[in-house]
């Protein structure tokens, strides 16, 4: 499941996908990779928040969790702001 979007012009973007099954030794996470125009590529991972491998994953971290909401229309909805410098 990889793909590749843009932002609209405000900047906002969504992206639709499944939470990943469990990872042997490791939190579940999904990869993702984010750039400014003419900056360097960000590539990072984002967790699922009350995962019970969350605090044993040296890789995870507090700031890099995704905020989400039950949602009438999907299993749930989350959040994740991404702050990128730009010039």
């Amino acid at each position: 499941m990889r793909g590749h979007q843009f932002t609209a012009a405000n900047s906002l973007f969504q992206l639709d996908t499944v939470v990943p099954g469990p990872y042997p030794g490791r939190t579940r996470h999904i990869h993702v990779k984010v750039q400014a125009p003419s900056q360097p590529v960000l590539t990072t991972q984002l967790f699922f928040p009350g995962e019970a491998r969350i605090q044993s994953d040296n890789i995870s971290h507090q700031e890099l969790l995704i905020q989400y909401q039950d949602n009438p229309k999907v299993s749930k909805a989350g959040t994740f702001n991404f702050i990128l410098k730009s010039v």
